[in-house]
C-alpha cells in the first residue's frame, strides 16, 4: 500500500485489509512517501500495533516506486495491491486468490466502488460510475466476470511480477494499466470480477479533482507514446471534446455557428447531471465535477510533454 497525504484515510484502510478473513498469514507493507501531514506517523503506529504491519520509506513520493519498494520487502506469494483511500470489502482477499486458482489468471481485480461523504464527493463518486463520466472501463461500474484490459488494483501472482520487472519507476500515473497491459503482451490474463470491490473516496475539491484527472490525462498520452497499441477508444473521447471545445470558442468570433458545439456538450453534461437518481444536492454540482473531469483529462492529454525513463529499482527489508 503506497501512501502520501492520507492522514484521514491510511487507518480506515489498514483497518480493512488487516480484517480479511484469510485463512494463511497476510503481511501489510506500507511504503510511505513524504507527506505534509501525519501519515508517516500514523503508518508508524500502525506498525507498532500490530506486528503484520511493516513501514518501508518511499522518498521519491511516486507510486510505482512505493509499490516496488513494498514489493521488495515483502515475500508472499500473491501480492495484493492495496490504496490508502480506500478500503477493501471483507471478504476482498479469499475471493480474489480463488480466483486466481480458478481462472489460471495473472491478475485479477473488481470495481472501485466510489463513495462520498460530503455533496462534493457524492457528486465525484456518481460522475465516476457512470458512462458518461469515464467511457466503458468496467472496474468503474461494474460487468460480466472474464478477462479484460485492466482492473482496479489488483491481486497478482508474485512471479509474475517479478518476471515483468515490477512496475514501471518512470510513470507517475498509469502504472497499474501499463503493467495490465505488459501482463497481457507476455500471455498472460488479467481477470475482471464484480465480486472484488474496494471502497474508494473521491476527491474533496475541485482544484484537487482538476489536478488528479490533468495527471490522470497526461500519463496516459506518455503510456500511449510508449505502446500505442494499446489505445482505446474511451481514452481519445476527452481529449477530442476538450480539442472541439476550445476550437469552437476560438472560431466563434468569425463563425457563430461552432458555438453549436459547447452549446451541445453543455446540453448533454446537464441532462447526464439531471437522470441520475441522486438528491438535490448532488445533482446541481454534477455539471461542473463532469466538466470538470472531462476537460482536465483532455487538457493533460494534449498538453503532455515526454518523460525521461528509468529511474531505477529500490530495495528495502522489514
Amino acid at each position: 500500500m503506497p501512501v502520501r497525504e492520507e492522514e484521514a484515510h491510511l487507518r480506515e484502510a489498514v483497518t480493512a485489509a488487516l480484517s480479511q478473513e484469510y485463512p494463511g498469514p497476510l503481511r501489510l507493507v506500507l511504503a510511505v512517501a513524504p507527506s505534509g501531514d501525519a501519515t508517516a506517523a500514523i503508518a508508524r503506529q500502525l506498525a507498532a500495533e500490530d506486528a503484520r504491519v511493516c513501514v518501508v520509506p518511499n522518498p521519491e513520493g511516486i507510486v510505482s516506486t512505493g509499490l516496488n519498494r513494498a514489493l521488495a520487502a515483502s515475500d508472499g506469494q500473491i501480492v495484493v495491491r492495496l490504496d490508502g483511500h480506500g478500503a477493501a470489502a471483507p471478504g476482498y482477499i479469499r475471493r480474489a486468490v480463488e480466483l486466481l486458482a480458478e481462472t489460471g489468471a495473472d491478475n485479477v481485480g473488481g470495481i472501485q466502488h466510489a463513495v462520498g461523504r460530503t455533496p462534493f464527493e457524492r457528486a465525484v463518486a456518481t460522475a465516476m460510475t457512470s458512462r458518461f463520466g469515464v467511457g466503458d472501463a468496467k472496474f468503474h461500474y461494474g460487468g460480466t466476470p472474464g478477462p479484460s484490459d485492466t482492473v482496479y488494483l489488483g491481486v497478482f501472482r508474485r512471479e509474475v511480477l517479478e518476471r515483468l520487472g515490477g512496475f514501471d519507476e518512470s510513470l507517475v500515473r498509469n502504472q497499474d494499466y501499463e503493467l495490465n497491459w505488459r501482463i497481457r503482451q507476455a500471455g498472460g490474463t488479467v481477470y475482471f470480477h464484480p465480486d472484488l470491490r474496494v471502497r474508494y473516496i473521491p476527491r474533496g475539491s475541485l482544484r484537487a479533482l482538476a489536478r488528479q484527472y490533468f495527471e490522470y490525462g497526461r500519463w496516459k498520452r506518455e503510456m500511449l507514446r510508449r505502446h500505442p497499441e494499446s489505445l482505446r477508444w474511451r481514452q481519445l473521447v476527452p481529449p477530442a471534446a476538450t480539442s472541439a471545445l476550445a476550437g469552437s470558442l476560438l472560431l466563434a468570433f468569425r463563425w457563430r455557428k461552432v458555438v453549436a458545439i459547447p452549446a451541445l456538450y453543455g446540453g448533454a453534461v446537464m441532462a447526464a447531471s439531471a437522470t441520475v437518481r441522486q438528491p438535490l444536492d448532488v445533482r446541481v454540482r454534477l455539471p461542473l465535477v463532469y466538466a470538470t473531469m472531462h476537460i482536465s483529462w483532455g487538457t493533460g492529454f494534449l498538453l503532455a510533454q515526454r518523460w525521461p525513463k528509468g529511474l531505477g529499482k529500490h530495495h528495502a527489508a522489514c
